[in-house]
């Protein structure tokens, strides 16, 4: 069974840096692109990136980049947002996805 379930959400003021997880079961990120979106009130889901660990490719989308990077710790089947220099906007709920498979998002709020 597919299973990811994020974590390390919080609260953070703006300039501050936050680190999400999330654990996977059931597949191997070399088998699959990996991503990371949000979502933030009101808003539609937005894609944050897209990883091919297999290939060693990793994409940001343009709000983020520069300020957010993806690593994995494939022996414990963890992919992490490291996210830098948050800014309010960033406030948003944070899923990780897989094809068709979702995690129920972790929360991320940055003060101002």
């Amino acid at each position: 069974e597919v299973q990811l379930v994020e974590s390390g959400g919080g609260l953070v003021k703006a300039g501050g840096s936050l680190t999400l997880s999330c654990v996977v079961s059931g597949f191997t990120f070399d088998d699959y692109s990996m991503g990371w979106f949000r979502q933030a009130p009101g808003k539609e889901r937005e894609g944050v990136s897209c990883a091919s660990f297999s290939d060693n490719v990793i994409y940001y989308g343009d709000s983020v980049k520069g300020r957010f990077t993806v690593s994995t710790d494939s022996a414990k089947n963890i992919m992490y947002l490291h996210m830098n220099s948050l800014k309010p906007e960033d406030t948003a709920v944070y899923y990780c996805n897989r094809a068709s498979d979702w995690g129920k998002g972790t929360l991320v709020t940055v003060s101002s």
